[in-house]
């Protein structure tokens, strides 16, 4: 079997992490986590830090591991090491039929769907008829044309493809720390930050009204889909120079940046505008009101291109997901799955069915979340699979606990330890936030574990 080379560098590993980390979610998602918590700008804050910290404890425990185990798909490694080749292959099998591709669909669209209101605001002939950017033919094909781009900047030079990671990483910080910088110094100047701090909802604002504490939990539920992505670089650890150094360096030090730059940006998003006109409002909003229409759509191009920089990372991943699992001997079609183009060193046929898979799950998320067309079985297909992969990490952290006999108290113990609630916390929240959904979404769970069942029972009869 051919192998890929190692290709990224550690510039081009924490760029992942920040830039898949940091994409559509943390734009809107602001609102919705104030949204969540009634307004409240304080268990607002909390949950970006509570969740930011669980994401940085389990990244470092998956840092720990990565100074041991290196083979092909980072926690599937760890997954098999730890607990057993089964584990290991079924952890793969979700990650890539459904983990992956359904976020990556999802990320397809929220690009697409910025870059319809970055055009509705700067085309003249779309000021009085604008386009719809959440549903319409207009921004089906823009989503199938970025997956397209993507897919293909991905398999035919994939170094190109760490550059423009690099690149978008770099382009997306721009508009976040604009408006955290300047709307934190104008908030806390004219006193709209600090007055924002002492809002209070009423029944008759409309908002969340409750304890402090349910509204908090409200708002990590959110907060795990904004942060959620930084496993996927471990997806590539065998394209990683010095991967068992520089991969533990790269989560660690991406996910701190990542949490900085959230709280940052949630405190300059307060700070533009009275609470009562960001709850309506959101982004587009608090850039306008900072800087102007004209320099607000401007930023607003910057939101797409922050997205395609995240599709971007995770189409790099979905395009290893077969490989990984044949590279294994296990899964559908291994002889067909393990090649690797000696021109592009790239997993072709591998990269060929992880967008198929992707397409899939974006005609999914839109004809059944958005259109309606699957009645409950259209859920939301975006936040669900999350509290799959933090339930899948839960025996890991608890194997590596028992197994992990060469690291110190600290690396054994602590982080995982703190890790492991924190995947606890993510999955409880999520189900009591998303409720009857979460039984529809692991109907359809169920099905794709038995299709990847008798796809590896299949090819281990052939062998």
């Amino acid at each position: 079997m051919q192998k890929l080379t190692k290709k990224y560098g550690l510039l081009t590993a924490i760029a992942m992490v920040v830039g898949i980390v940091i994409g559509s979610g943390i734009f809107f998602k602001a609102q919705t986590i104030l949204e969540k918590t009634g307004g409240l700008l304080v268990p607002s804050i909390l949950a970006w830090i509570f969740g930011g910290l669980i994401m940085v404890f389990c990244a470092t425990a998956f840092a720990v591991m990565a100074t041991k185990y290196e083979k092909v798909g980072g926690v599937v490694d760890y997954a098999e090491a730890l607990i057993g080749k089964n584990y290991g292959y079924y952890v793969a099998w979700f990650v890539e039929a459904v983990y992956l591709p359904a976020m990556t669909g999802v990320l397809a669209w929220v690009s697409a769907r910025y870059t319809i209101v970055f055009a509705n605001s700067v085309i003249p002939a779309l000021a009085e008829n604008p386009i719809n950017p959440i549903v319409s033919h207009e921004c089906m094909v823009i989503t199938l044309v970025y997956m397209i781009f993507s897919y293909v900047l991905n398999s035919l030079s994939p170094k190109l493809a760490g550059k423009y990671q690099v690149a978008t990483t770099v382009i997306k910080l721009i508009p976040l720390l604009l408006l955290g910088i300047v709307g934190v110094i104008v908030g806390l100047a004219n006193g709209t930050l600090t007055g924002n701090f002492a809002y209070v909802p009423t029944p008759a604002d409309g908002q969340a009204v409750g304890s402090v504490m349910s509204l908090f939990f409200a708002g990590i539920v959110s907060t795990s889909f904004a942060y959620e992505g930084w496993i996927i670089a471990t997806s590539i650890n065998a394209e990683i120079k010095n991967a068992k150094k520089n991969l533990p360096i790269a989560l660690t030090i991406g996910t701190l940046i990542v949490m900085a730059i959230c709280v940052l940006y949630n405190l300059g998003f307060a700070g533009s505008a009275n609470m009562s006109e960001l709850l309506v409002g959101g982004a587009d909003l608090a850039f306008s009101s900072l800087f102007g229409s004209g320099i607000g759509a401007i930023l607003n191009l910057f939101v797409a291109i922050s997205c395609l920089g995240t599709l971007n990372g995770l189409m790099l991943a979905c395009t290893r997901g077969a490989y990984t699992m044949a590279a294994r001997n296990r899964g559908p079609k291994v002889e067909l799955f393990n090649q690797v183009d000696e021109a592009t060193n790239m997993p072709t046929n591998s990269s060929i069915l992880g967008l198929f898979y992707v397409m899939f799950w974006f005609f999914y998320f839109y004809a059944g979340n958005l259109a309606g067309w699957f009645g409950p079985y259209g859920f939301d297909s975006s936040e669900l699979p999350v509290i799959t992969i933090y339930a899948m990490y839960v025996p890991v952290f608890i194997a590596f606990m028992i197994k992990g006999k060469e690291f110190g108290f600290f690396k054994r113990f602590v982080i995982p330890f703190f890790a492991l609630c924190g995947s606890i916390f993510i999955v409880y929240a999520a189900i009591v936030s998303h409720k009857i959904s979460v039984v529809y979404y692991l109907i359809v769970f169920a099905i794709f574990m038995i299709i990847g069942y008798f796809a590896d029972r299949k090819n281990k009869k052939a062998q």
